[in-house]
């Protein structure tokens, strides 16, 4: 069966790789709208971006508003300063949201419909040059057709895909992840490994994207916690940043499935930061998961060396998924209540994220056969 197979136009990778993205940025345009954060801008990180535009003579405005995970209201006014300043190119430097905005802002500045309209279309209406800057290791945003923004008055995390949304250039500096704090060098590199494990287990799966999961894999289980431990490890670093785009160019072509389905409602109703609300569902959902796909995660067990000779493809999975359980106890995954999460109102809302999770569609690419009992299921497991 023939397969599609895309990813961003361009990627730059490895150190320097900001500062040699100049020529390229030049082509697209003589104004600059940077899509970031507040941290990015008190840590020096939108300084670098600038000082480099300033040497290729593209002017720029700063629209440093993404500071929580991106909404709906975020995007119109992200809309509304590119209008008003004149820009026609967009770059987003942080992590997933900022670049997950920035594809959501290109949409609509093409559109007098709503973001909710594309709930479930492929998006087709052609955003100007995007430009990919990651500053953490983790979403794999900056590969994909994919973002994720959260309607206001749904409360619902509207995942909107359309091969227009893939950036023109992707960058990935690790020098620009050395900033990242330990909670979000874990929550994040925990994400990229939700990415590669679902990618490769995945009804979706195809050839391609199976080279780019088992790498990222084996990657992130090498130097995870390395980058955790000392975040100054540049190689550490490296490593995580190329782990986050294969995993990312992995489920572009793959999809993702039960972990990703469940986690969205979490972060839509209890504001649980996405890498972090699939590191607490990974044990949970890849246990399920892996019955309907023993052969499949015995072969990530062999690809990251936990195989061991004589094996059954069952015992194999369930090393790797002890293997999982451990690196989440040794980056200190928070369960929902460490985190906060009232239980009484989690279990109020089991059966809304129940059927949200059902009806973004991730569920259905899990190989075995899911229903809304068996996610509430997970979901009250989550507090034995």
């Amino acid at each position: 069966m023939a397969n599609l197979f895309l990813t961003p136009q361009r990627i730059i990778s490895g150190k320097e790789a900001l500062l040699k993205s100049g020529p390229y940025l030049k082509t697209f345009g003589n104004k600059a709208l940077i899509v970031t954060d507040k941290i990015m801008l008190s840590i020096g990180n939108v300084k670098k971006v600038t000082n480099l535009l300033d040497s290729q003579n593209i002017m720029y405005e700063v629209f440093p508003k993404i500071n929580s995970e991106p909404t709906d209201k975020m995007v119109y006014q992200g809309v509304e300063v590119y209008r008003k300043t004149d820009c026609n190119f967009l770059i987003a430097l942080g992590g997933g949201s900022p670049i997950d905005t920035m594809k959501a802002i290109g949409i609509m500045l093409n559109t007098f419909s709503k973001l909710a309209d594309y709930m479930g279309k492929e998006i087709t209406v052609l955003p100007p040059k995007l430009v990919a800057i990651p500053t953490t290791a983790g979403t794999g945003s900056e590969a994909t057709q994919f973002t994720i923004i959260s309607d206001t008055q749904t409360e619902v995390k509207m995942l909107l895909k359309g091969a227009v949304l893939l950036p023109a250039l992707a960058v990935v500096d690790p020098d620009l992840t050395i900033t990242s704090p330990k909670k979000v060098t874990a929550a994040t590199g925990l994400d990229a490994l939700t990415h590669a494990i679902e990618a490769y287990t995945s009804k979706k799966a195809q050839p391609l994207s199976d080279i780019f999961a088992l790498s990222a894999c084996k990657r992130i289980f090498e130097n995870l916690k390395q980058a955790y431990e000392n975040g100054n490890d540049l190689e550490a670093r490296n490593e995580m940043s190329l782990a986050s785009l294969e995993a990312g160019i992995a489920f572009n072509n793959s999809s993702v499935t039960l972990v990703h389905g469940m986690s969205r409602p979490i972060g839509a109703l209890f504001h649980v930061p996405h890498g972090m609300s699939n590191a607490m569902l990974l044990v949970d959902c890849l246990k399920f998961a892996m019955y309907g796909a023993q052969a499949r995660f015995a072969d990530i067990a062999k690809e990251v060396g936990f195989y061991k000779e004589g094996m059954s493809d069952e015992k194999a999975a369930l090393c790797l998924l002890n293997e999982i359980k451990k690196l989440c106890d040794q980056l200190q995954v928070p369960t929902l209540e460490e985190f906060g999460v009232d239980k009484n109102h989690f279990f109020a809302m089991i059966n809304k994220m129940a059927q949200d999770a059902m009806e973004s569609g991730s569920p259905n690419n899990t190989v075995r056969k899911v229903d809304q009992d068996d996610i509430s299921a997970i979901y009250t497991r989550l507090w034995n």
